[in-house]
């Protein structure tokens, strides 16, 4: 069994903001590859999270039960929802995935990768010290920074550090602008894409087929 965490913030206000990429990739994959009767989120109040569950049969192997969960502790709170989760499933802190939004990489790219800091990310933040672990696994998709991009002169893109920025608060609580819109759809993508692979063959060939160059 597996937990599949997207994180966000409840409620309408925070949709489509940038926070709430996590839910945004959750609901992507959801639609993709459960059958159509049980693409429904069930609003599970004693694990403060909405909750999905889909039975993957991959083309080789066993079906595995997959936990698909939104929790709805908001976002600087989220340990508390995927402990609750992982205890009452009793699920390992290794077969734990977290989908988030990351400031760190360039809008629309997106990498994978088991353990490390949380590297500012308070809802990470609160993950890690809820569950006293950090080996859980993370698919990181990109939001940059506000003005936060530059191109060296091999053409290649950067982002600068969040000292550079003002409020990144108000930037995360943020919708997405035009010019970032088909870049932030096909991230979504790429992250339900990278989940089914990650189930369909391992981690390994999904991180050599998704994570950012």
């Amino acid at each position: 069994m597996k937990l599949v965490v997207g994180l966000g913030n409840p409620g309408d206000k925070y949709e489509n903001t940038r926070h709430n990429l996590g839910f945004m990739a959750l609901d992507r994959f959801l639609k993709d590859y459960a059958p159509v009767e049980n693409t429904s989120w069930s609003d599970e109040k004693k694990l403060k999270s909405d909750i999905a569950i889909i039975n993957w049969q991959p083309k080789k192997g066993p079906m595995e039960r997959i936990v698909l969960a939104k929790p709805k502790t908001h976002m600087n709170n989220s340990g508390m929802a995927v402990t609750l989760i992982a205890d009452y499933y009793k699920i390992a802190p290794e077969d734990i995935w977290i989908a988030y939004d990351d400031l760190d990489l360039p809008t629309g790219s997106m990498k994978i990768r088991f353990g490390g800091a949380a590297a500012g990310h308070h809802g990470v933040e609160s993950i890690l010290a809820s569950l006293n672990t950090d080996k859980f696994w993370r698919f990181r998709m990109g939001i940059g920074l506000p003005h936060g991009h530059r191109v060296d002169g091999d053409g290649v893109e950067h982002v600068q550090s969040r000292r550079a920025v003002g409020n990144v608060e108000d930037y995360v609580l943020g919708t997405f602008g035009t010019k970032d819109r088909n870049k932030i759809r096909e991230v979504i993508k790429a992250c339900s894409n990278a989940f089914e692979l990650a189930l369909e063959k391992d981690m390994t060939s999904a991180m050599n087929r998704f994570n950012t160059k």
